[in-house]
């Protein structure tokens, strides 16, 4: 056992030493544009996390909703009940698109979240903006890509973090982003006749 431990030890010594010798190499700050995609669960929650965190550290932080619309969703209750001054949330659009069923009410609701995610972007007092389900407005064209890439490249302020979720990133988006994890789906419930339940996906 003595000599199990002492191999682990000398291991992790090695290890600790090229992290920290890594660690010196990584000198830049810097905001990033993040996107949260795939078919998987999990991309709005993360990025909730993400707001959460920056509520614990100071950071003033905002979301933009779209698509979700008149969703009764627990992030939304909760930020606007218990942390409206630290994180300021909008709501832009009335639902999913098979909910509406009228394409130019999508647009308008779209292009209204787009413009009020840009003023919240710019806001020199906001360092966090997480723009929910936006790779929806943008799959379906609600939203065109090049303008939303070229304000994000433009003019985002440098330390800004911009986050944006949702399935289907359009691959200009992923080839503008700093981070990008996709959530790969292995099993759903849904598959199994289990519907959505609260504080599981909304």
């Amino acid at each position: 056992m003595d000599d199990i431990n002492a191999r682990h030890t000398e291991k992790m010594r090695k290890i600790k030493a090229a992290r920290d010798k890594m660690m010196l190499t990584k000198t830049e700050e810097k905001g990033l544009i993040i996107v949260h995609t795939g078919a998987g669960k999990g991309k709005s929650s993360s990025g909730f996390g993400m707001i959460m965190r920056c509520i614990a550290h100071g950071i003033p932080c905002a979301v933009v909703q779209f698509i979700k619309g008149g969703w009764v969703t627990g992030e939304k209750e909760f930020l606007r009940g218990r942390f409206a001054e630290e994180c300021k949330f909008i709501v832009s659009g009335e639902g999913f698109t098979w909910d509406t069923q009228d394409r130019e009410r999508d647009i308008a609701a779209a292009r209204n979240g787009w413009e009020q995610a840009k003023a919240l972007i710019l806001d020199p007092e906001i360092r966090f903006v997480m723009l929910d389900e936006i790779n929806i407005a943008l799959r379906y064209d609600y939203l065109d890509i090049d303008e939303v890439v070229e304000f994000l490249q433009t003019h985002k302020p440098h330390m800004t973090h911009v986050v944006l979720t949702g399935r289907n990133a359009k691959p200009e988006l992923i080839e503008a982003a700093d981070l990008v994890t996709e959530m790969t789906m292995l099993k759903h419930p849904f598959k199994d006749g289990v519907k959505a339940q609260k504080g599981i996906e909304f």
